[in-house]
Protein backbone atom coordinates (compact mmCIF):
# COMPACT_ATOMS: atom_id res chain seq x y z
CA UNK A 1 0.00 0.00 0.00
CA UNK A 2 1.39 3.40 -0.90
CA UNK A 3 2.17 5.63 2.08
CA UNK A 4 -0.31 8.42 2.75
CA UNK A 5 0.91 12.02 2.82
CA UNK A 6 1.47 13.28 6.31
CA UNK A 7 -0.43 16.24 7.64
CA UNK A 8 1.48 18.99 9.45
CA UNK A 9 2.30 18.09 13.04
CA UNK A 10 1.15 20.25 15.91
CA UNK A 11 3.26 23.31 16.44
CA UNK A 12 4.75 23.29 12.89
CA UNK A 13 3.04 25.96 10.82
CA UNK A 14 4.20 26.26 7.21
CA UNK A 15 5.14 29.73 6.06
CA UNK A 16 2.30 31.54 4.36
CA UNK A 17 2.86 31.53 0.60
CA UNK A 18 3.05 34.76 -1.30
CA UNK A 19 -0.11 35.81 -3.07
CA UNK A 20 0.49 35.29 -6.75
CA UNK A 21 -1.90 35.69 -9.65
CA UNK A 22 -3.28 32.32 -10.58
CA UNK A 23 -2.69 31.11 -14.10
CA UNK A 24 -5.74 29.69 -15.75
CA UNK A 25 -5.87 27.28 -18.61
CA UNK A 26 -5.50 29.12 -21.89
CA UNK A 27 -8.64 29.12 -24.04
CA UNK A 28 -8.53 27.58 -27.46
CA UNK A 29 -6.62 29.73 -29.91
CA UNK A 30 -4.90 31.71 -27.13
CA UNK A 31 -1.17 31.62 -26.41
CA UNK A 32 -0.15 28.82 -24.04
CA UNK A 33 0.47 29.74 -20.42
CA UNK A 34 4.05 30.55 -19.42
CA UNK A 35 5.23 29.40 -15.98
CA UNK A 36 8.26 30.20 -13.87
CA UNK A 37 9.96 26.84 -13.39
CA UNK A 38 13.21 25.76 -11.80
CA UNK A 39 14.65 22.76 -13.63
CA UNK A 40 16.96 20.70 -11.39
CA UNK A 41 19.00 18.17 -13.36
CA UNK A 42 21.00 15.71 -11.22
CA UNK A 43 23.59 13.28 -12.59
CA UNK A 44 25.20 10.73 -10.28
CA UNK A 45 28.34 8.81 -11.33
CA UNK A 46 30.05 5.82 -9.77
CA UNK A 47 33.75 6.73 -9.93
CA UNK A 48 35.40 4.05 -7.77
CA UNK A 49 35.41 1.98 -4.61
CA UNK A 50 35.61 5.02 -2.33
CA UNK A 51 36.77 8.63 -2.13
CA UNK A 52 39.12 10.06 0.49
CA UNK A 53 37.17 13.23 1.27
CA UNK A 54 40.01 14.76 3.32
CA UNK A 55 42.41 14.39 0.42
CA UNK A 56 39.73 15.61 -1.99
CA UNK A 57 39.19 18.72 0.14
CA UNK A 58 42.89 19.53 -0.19
CA UNK A 59 42.70 19.15 -3.97
CA UNK A 60 39.71 21.44 -4.45
CA UNK A 61 38.03 23.70 -1.89
CA UNK A 62 34.57 22.73 -0.76
CA UNK A 63 32.19 22.54 2.17
CA UNK A 64 31.62 19.17 3.91
CA UNK A 65 28.05 18.09 4.59
CA UNK A 66 24.66 19.09 3.29
CA UNK A 67 22.34 21.43 5.12
CA UNK A 68 18.72 20.47 5.51
CA UNK A 69 16.00 22.61 7.05
CA UNK A 70 14.25 20.38 9.58
CA UNK A 71 10.69 21.26 8.73
CA UNK A 72 7.64 19.25 7.72
CA UNK A 73 7.69 17.15 10.91
CA UNK A 74 11.28 15.99 10.18
CA UNK A 75 12.80 14.45 13.34
CA UNK A 76 16.04 15.77 14.74
CA UNK A 77 17.52 12.26 14.70
CA UNK A 78 17.53 12.16 10.90
CA UNK A 79 21.07 11.39 9.66
CA UNK A 80 22.41 12.32 6.24
CA UNK A 81 25.65 11.60 4.38
CA UNK A 82 28.38 14.22 4.60
CA UNK A 83 29.69 14.70 1.07
CA UNK A 84 32.12 17.36 -0.06
CA UNK A 85 30.13 20.11 -1.85
CA UNK A 86 31.81 22.27 -4.47
CA UNK A 87 30.39 25.21 -6.41
CA UNK A 88 30.99 24.96 -10.18
CA UNK A 89 29.39 28.17 -11.34
CA UNK A 90 32.40 29.94 -12.79
CA UNK A 91 36.17 29.88 -12.89
CA UNK A 92 37.95 28.12 -10.08
CA UNK A 93 35.86 26.00 -7.74
CA UNK A 94 34.75 27.81 -4.60
CA UNK A 95 33.01 26.73 -1.43
CA UNK A 96 29.28 26.20 -1.78
CA UNK A 97 27.84 27.96 1.25
CA UNK A 98 24.32 29.18 0.44
CA UNK A 99 21.08 27.80 -0.86
CA UNK A 100 20.04 30.83 -2.91
CA UNK A 101 19.20 29.81 -6.45
CA UNK A 102 18.69 32.38 -9.16
CA UNK A 103 19.32 31.92 -12.88
CA UNK A 104 21.86 29.16 -13.42
CA UNK A 105 23.88 27.27 -10.80
CA UNK A 106 25.93 24.09 -10.77
CA UNK A 107 27.16 22.08 -7.79
CA UNK A 108 29.28 18.94 -7.42
CA UNK A 109 29.08 16.56 -4.45
CA UNK A 110 31.59 13.84 -3.61
CA UNK A 111 30.40 10.92 -1.45
CA UNK A 112 32.87 8.74 0.39
CA UNK A 113 31.29 5.60 -1.12
CA UNK A 114 32.74 6.49 -4.53
CA UNK A 115 29.88 8.54 -5.98
CA UNK A 116 30.02 11.98 -7.57
CA UNK A 117 26.88 14.00 -8.28
CA UNK A 118 26.61 17.02 -10.55
CA UNK A 119 23.50 19.14 -9.86
CA UNK A 120 22.55 21.84 -12.37
CA UNK A 121 19.71 24.23 -11.57
CA UNK A 122 18.16 26.45 -14.22
CA UNK A 123 15.40 29.03 -13.66
CA UNK A 124 13.29 29.45 -16.80
CA UNK A 125 10.03 30.97 -17.96
CA UNK A 126 8.58 28.29 -20.21
CA UNK A 127 5.42 26.62 -21.37
CA UNK A 128 4.69 22.98 -20.65
CA UNK A 129 5.65 22.18 -24.24
CA UNK A 130 9.05 23.84 -23.78
CA UNK A 131 9.76 21.77 -20.67
CA UNK A 132 9.42 18.49 -22.60
CA UNK A 133 12.77 19.05 -24.30
CA UNK A 134 14.50 21.41 -21.88
CA UNK A 135 17.48 19.07 -21.35
CA UNK A 136 18.49 19.29 -25.01
CA UNK A 137 17.92 23.02 -25.57
CA UNK A 138 20.77 25.55 -25.56
CA UNK A 139 21.13 27.35 -22.24
CA UNK A 140 23.44 30.15 -23.37
CA UNK A 141 26.12 30.89 -25.91
CA UNK A 142 28.63 28.88 -23.86
CA UNK A 143 26.36 26.00 -22.85
CA UNK A 144 24.93 23.89 -25.66
CA UNK A 145 22.58 21.93 -23.40
CA UNK A 146 22.36 20.71 -19.81
CA UNK A 147 23.64 17.19 -20.44
CA UNK A 148 26.74 18.30 -22.34
CA UNK A 149 27.50 20.84 -19.62
CA UNK A 150 27.13 18.16 -16.94
CA UNK A 151 29.43 15.79 -18.83
CA UNK A 152 32.05 18.52 -19.23
CA UNK A 153 31.99 19.40 -15.54
CA UNK A 154 32.10 15.74 -14.54
CA UNK A 155 35.23 15.09 -16.61
CA UNK A 156 36.93 18.17 -15.18
CA UNK A 157 36.05 17.23 -11.61
CA UNK A 158 37.12 13.61 -12.09
CA UNK A 159 40.52 14.70 -13.33
CA UNK A 160 41.02 16.98 -10.32
CA UNK A 161 39.89 14.47 -7.71
CA UNK A 162 41.47 11.35 -9.28
CA UNK A 163 44.28 11.09 -6.65
CA UNK A 164 41.64 10.78 -3.91
CA UNK A 165 39.68 7.98 -5.62
CA UNK A 166 40.31 4.38 -4.51
CA UNK A 167 39.61 1.84 -7.25
CA UNK A 168 41.20 -1.50 -6.27
CA UNK A 169 39.27 -4.19 -8.15
CA UNK A 170 36.68 -1.72 -9.43
CA UNK A 171 38.69 -0.03 -12.18
CA UNK A 172 37.48 -2.53 -14.78
CA UNK A 173 33.85 -1.49 -14.26
CA UNK A 174 32.37 0.58 -17.11
CA UNK A 175 31.19 4.05 -16.19
CA UNK A 176 27.66 4.07 -14.81
CA UNK A 177 25.40 6.97 -13.96
CA UNK A 178 21.89 7.93 -12.91
CA UNK A 179 20.05 10.98 -14.27
CA UNK A 180 17.09 12.57 -12.51
CA UNK A 181 15.20 15.77 -13.34
CA UNK A 182 12.90 17.79 -11.09
CA UNK A 183 10.48 20.38 -12.49
CA UNK A 184 9.68 22.84 -9.69
CA UNK A 185 6.70 25.16 -10.27
CA UNK A 186 6.00 28.15 -8.03
CA UNK A 187 3.29 30.25 -9.74
CA UNK A 188 0.55 27.86 -10.87
CA UNK A 189 -2.01 28.69 -8.19
CA UNK A 190 -3.86 25.81 -6.55
CA UNK A 191 -1.83 22.61 -7.18
CA UNK A 192 -4.83 20.29 -7.54
CA UNK A 193 -6.50 22.62 -10.02
CA UNK A 194 -3.29 22.90 -12.06
CA UNK A 195 -2.95 19.12 -12.13
CA UNK A 196 -6.53 18.62 -13.26
CA UNK A 197 -6.26 21.19 -16.06
CA UNK A 198 -3.01 19.71 -17.45
CA UNK A 199 -3.36 15.99 -16.76
CA UNK A 200 -2.11 14.71 -20.11
CA UNK A 201 0.66 17.29 -20.51
CA UNK A 202 2.06 16.62 -17.03
CA UNK A 203 1.89 12.86 -17.60
CA UNK A 204 3.98 13.03 -20.77
CA UNK A 205 6.41 15.36 -18.97
CA UNK A 206 6.86 12.95 -16.06
CA UNK A 207 7.23 9.74 -18.07
CA UNK A 208 9.54 11.36 -20.66
CA UNK A 209 7.25 11.13 -23.68
CA UNK A 210 7.14 13.72 -26.44
CA UNK A 211 4.70 16.59 -26.42
CA UNK A 212 1.15 15.57 -27.40
CA UNK A 213 1.97 11.87 -27.31
CA UNK A 214 -1.21 9.74 -27.38
CA UNK A 215 -1.00 8.57 -23.76
CA UNK A 216 -3.84 6.31 -22.66
CA UNK A 217 -6.13 7.41 -19.85
CA UNK A 218 -5.05 4.44 -17.71
CA UNK A 219 -1.43 5.59 -17.91
CA UNK A 220 -2.48 9.11 -16.95
CA UNK A 221 -4.34 7.83 -13.88
CA UNK A 222 -1.42 5.63 -12.88
CA UNK A 223 1.16 8.43 -13.23
CA UNK A 224 -0.89 11.01 -11.32
CA UNK A 225 -2.33 8.60 -8.76
CA UNK A 226 0.07 9.10 -5.84
CA UNK A 227 0.75 12.78 -5.11
CA UNK A 228 2.41 13.90 -1.87
CA UNK A 229 1.34 17.09 -0.12
CA UNK A 230 2.30 18.54 3.22
CA UNK A 231 0.20 21.69 3.05
CA UNK A 232 -2.57 22.97 0.83
CA UNK A 233 -0.08 24.91 -1.26
CA UNK A 234 2.47 22.22 -2.21
CA UNK A 235 2.40 18.95 -4.14
CA UNK A 236 5.00 16.45 -5.39
CA UNK A 237 4.74 13.64 -7.96
CA UNK A 238 7.53 11.14 -8.63
CA UNK A 239 8.42 8.82 -11.48
CA UNK A 240 11.43 6.73 -12.50
CA UNK A 241 13.51 9.52 -14.05
CA UNK A 242 11.59 12.71 -13.27
CA UNK A 243 9.51 14.37 -10.60
CA UNK A 244 7.13 17.31 -10.44
CA UNK A 245 7.14 19.68 -7.46
CA UNK A 246 4.66 22.51 -6.90
CA UNK A 247 5.39 24.93 -4.08
CA UNK A 248 4.47 28.60 -4.08
CA UNK A 249 7.11 29.37 -1.43
CA UNK A 250 9.87 27.35 -3.19
CA UNK A 251 10.49 25.38 -0.02
CA UNK A 252 11.50 22.07 -1.60
CA UNK A 253 15.21 21.68 -0.86
CA UNK A 254 14.58 18.73 1.47
CA UNK A 255 12.52 16.91 -1.17
CA UNK A 256 15.27 17.39 -3.76
CA UNK A 257 17.82 16.04 -1.28
CA UNK A 258 15.74 12.92 -0.68
CA UNK A 259 15.51 12.39 -4.46
CA UNK A 260 19.31 12.59 -4.77
CA UNK A 261 19.90 10.16 -1.90
CA UNK A 262 17.43 7.63 -3.32
CA UNK A 263 19.16 7.79 -6.71
CA UNK A 264 22.55 7.55 -4.98
CA UNK A 265 21.61 4.27 -3.31
CA UNK A 266 19.99 2.96 -6.48
CA UNK A 267 23.17 3.65 -8.47
CA UNK A 268 25.42 1.96 -5.91
CA UNK A 269 23.22 -1.15 -5.74
CA UNK A 270 23.21 -1.51 -9.54
CA UNK A 271 26.98 -1.06 -9.70
CA UNK A 272 27.58 -3.57 -6.92
CA UNK A 273 25.25 -6.08 -8.57
CA UNK A 274 27.18 -5.82 -11.83
CA UNK A 275 30.53 -6.17 -10.04
CA UNK A 276 29.36 -9.33 -8.28
CA UNK A 277 28.09 -10.69 -11.58
CA UNK A 278 31.53 -10.21 -13.13
CA UNK A 279 33.30 -11.79 -10.16
CA UNK A 280 30.98 -14.79 -10.35
CA UNK A 281 31.80 -15.23 -14.04
CA UNK A 282 35.52 -15.18 -13.26
CA UNK A 283 35.09 -17.67 -10.43
CA UNK A 284 33.06 -19.99 -12.67
CA UNK A 285 35.68 -19.90 -15.44
CA UNK A 286 38.52 -20.62 -13.01
CA UNK A 287 36.71 -23.46 -11.29
CA UNK A 288 35.66 -25.04 -14.59
CA UNK A 289 39.22 -24.73 -15.88
CA UNK A 290 40.52 -26.36 -12.71
CA UNK A 291 38.29 -29.37 -13.34
CA UNK A 292 39.35 -29.46 -16.99
CA UNK A 293 35.98 -28.53 -18.49
CA UNK A 294 35.17 -26.26 -21.41
CA UNK A 295 33.87 -22.84 -20.37
CA UNK A 296 32.45 -19.72 -21.99
CA UNK A 297 33.95 -16.36 -21.12
CA UNK A 298 31.81 -13.24 -21.35
CA UNK A 299 29.39 -12.55 -24.11
CA UNK A 300 31.84 -13.55 -26.79
CA UNK A 301 31.42 -17.19 -25.66
CA UNK A 302 35.06 -17.89 -26.28
CA UNK A 303 35.74 -21.50 -25.32
CA UNK A 304 38.89 -22.50 -23.58
CA UNK A 305 40.22 -25.55 -21.75
CA UNK A 306 43.10 -25.25 -19.36
CA UNK A 307 44.56 -26.88 -16.34
CA UNK A 308 45.01 -24.64 -13.35
CA UNK A 309 47.29 -25.55 -10.53
CA UNK A 310 45.67 -26.09 -7.17
CA UNK A 311 47.73 -23.38 -5.46
CA UNK A 312 46.84 -20.77 -8.09
CA UNK A 313 43.16 -21.61 -7.78
CA UNK A 314 43.31 -21.35 -4.00
CA UNK A 315 44.93 -17.94 -4.25
CA UNK A 316 42.30 -16.80 -6.72
CA UNK A 317 39.47 -18.05 -4.53
CA UNK A 318 41.05 -16.29 -1.57
CA UNK A 319 40.91 -13.05 -3.57
CA UNK A 320 37.26 -13.71 -4.41
CA UNK A 321 36.53 -14.29 -0.73
CA UNK A 322 38.16 -10.95 0.11
CA UNK A 323 36.07 -9.26 -2.58
CA UNK A 324 32.96 -10.84 -1.13
CA UNK A 325 33.75 -9.40 2.30
CA UNK A 326 34.44 -6.04 0.69
CA UNK A 327 31.06 -6.15 -1.05
CA UNK A 328 29.39 -6.98 2.27
CA UNK A 329 30.91 -3.87 3.83
CA UNK A 330 29.82 -1.76 0.86
CA UNK A 331 26.25 -2.99 1.20
CA UNK A 332 26.24 -2.36 4.93
CA UNK A 333 27.72 1.13 4.59
CA UNK A 334 25.23 1.94 1.85
CA UNK A 335 22.28 0.97 4.01
CA UNK A 336 23.67 3.00 6.91
CA UNK A 337 24.61 6.05 4.84
CA UNK A 338 21.25 7.67 5.58
CA UNK A 339 18.65 6.83 8.20
CA UNK A 340 15.44 7.98 6.54
CA UNK A 341 13.15 5.58 8.33
CA UNK A 342 9.87 6.61 9.95
CA UNK A 343 6.30 7.61 9.38
CA UNK A 344 6.90 11.28 8.59
CA UNK A 345 6.72 13.26 5.37
CA UNK A 346 10.29 12.80 4.11
CA UNK A 347 10.21 9.18 5.24
CA UNK A 348 7.13 8.41 3.17
CA UNK A 349 8.63 10.21 0.17
CA UNK A 350 11.84 8.20 0.52
CA UNK A 351 9.96 4.90 0.81
CA UNK A 352 7.94 5.79 -2.27
CA UNK A 353 11.07 6.55 -4.30
CA UNK A 354 12.82 3.35 -3.23
CA UNK A 355 9.68 1.48 -4.24
CA UNK A 356 9.81 3.07 -7.70
CA UNK A 357 13.49 2.15 -8.04
CA UNK A 358 12.84 -1.33 -6.58
CA UNK A 359 15.71 -0.88 -4.17
CA UNK A 360 14.61 -3.92 -2.15
CA UNK A 361 14.78 -6.10 -5.29
CA UNK A 362 18.29 -4.89 -6.13
CA UNK A 363 19.35 -5.53 -2.53
CA UNK A 364 18.07 -9.11 -2.72
CA UNK A 365 19.92 -9.60 -6.01
CA UNK A 366 23.17 -8.40 -4.42
CA UNK A 367 22.66 -10.68 -1.42
CA UNK A 368 22.02 -13.70 -3.70
CA UNK A 369 25.27 -13.07 -5.56
CA UNK A 370 27.13 -12.69 -2.27
CA UNK A 371 25.76 -16.06 -1.17
CA UNK A 372 26.74 -17.59 -4.52
CA UNK A 373 30.32 -16.37 -4.13
CA UNK A 374 30.41 -17.84 -0.64
CA UNK A 375 29.09 -21.17 -1.93
CA UNK A 376 31.72 -21.32 -4.68
CA UNK A 377 34.46 -20.73 -2.13
CA UNK A 378 33.11 -23.33 0.28
CA UNK A 379 32.51 -25.98 -2.41
CA UNK A 380 36.02 -25.70 -3.84
CA UNK A 381 37.51 -25.61 -0.36
CA UNK A 382 35.58 -28.75 0.60
CA UNK A 383 36.59 -30.51 -2.59
CA UNK A 384 40.21 -29.55 -1.99
CA UNK A 385 40.06 -30.95 1.54
CA UNK A 386 38.55 -34.21 0.27
CA UNK A 387 41.33 -34.58 -2.31
CA UNK A 388 43.95 -33.88 0.33
CA UNK A 389 42.48 -36.50 2.66
CA UNK A 390 42.37 -39.04 -0.19
CA UNK A 391 46.05 -38.46 -0.94
CA UNK A 392 46.94 -38.81 2.74
CA UNK A 393 45.00 -42.07 2.98
CA UNK A 394 46.80 -43.46 -0.07
CA UNK A 395 50.17 -42.44 1.35
CA UNK A 396 49.29 -44.03 4.69
CA UNK A 397 48.28 -47.28 3.00
CA UNK A 398 51.45 -47.36 0.91
CA UNK A 399 53.60 -46.68 3.96
CA UNK A 400 51.91 -49.53 5.80
CA UNK A 401 52.14 -52.00 2.88
CA UNK A 402 55.81 -51.42 1.98
CA UNK A 403 57.22 -53.06 5.19
CA UNK A 404 54.89 -56.00 4.69
CA UNK A 405 56.08 -56.48 1.12
CA UNK A 406 59.69 -56.16 2.19
CA UNK A 407 59.17 -58.73 4.95
CA UNK A 408 57.46 -61.11 2.51
CA UNK A 409 60.31 -60.86 0.05
CA UNK A 410 62.71 -61.69 2.80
Amino acid sequence: MSPRPRSPSAGSVPAAPEKRPRKRAAPKGAAPAVYQVEVVRTALYDIGRSVDLKLAASLLPGTPGMRIVRRRDTPGSLTMPTPLCVDLRSGKQKAFCDDAVEGFTATARLYDEGVMSIVVRLMVNATLEDLHSIETKPVSGNIADLDSYISEKYRAMLELVAPAVVNDKYNETPEDREMYTAFCFSDVGQPSQFMEQNRKELTTLLVGEQWQSPVHESQIKKTLSNPFSYSQHDLALFDMDRCLIIDASRDYEDVLLICELANYQFLELRTLDRLLDRWLDEAEDDVQAFYGRTTSQGRRKRKRKAKVRSGALQRKLAVIQALRLDALFILENLENSAKIIGDYFLGTVYEHLTGIFNTAGWTRSVERRLDALQNVYEIVKGDKNERTMLVLEIVFIVVCIIPIIQFALG
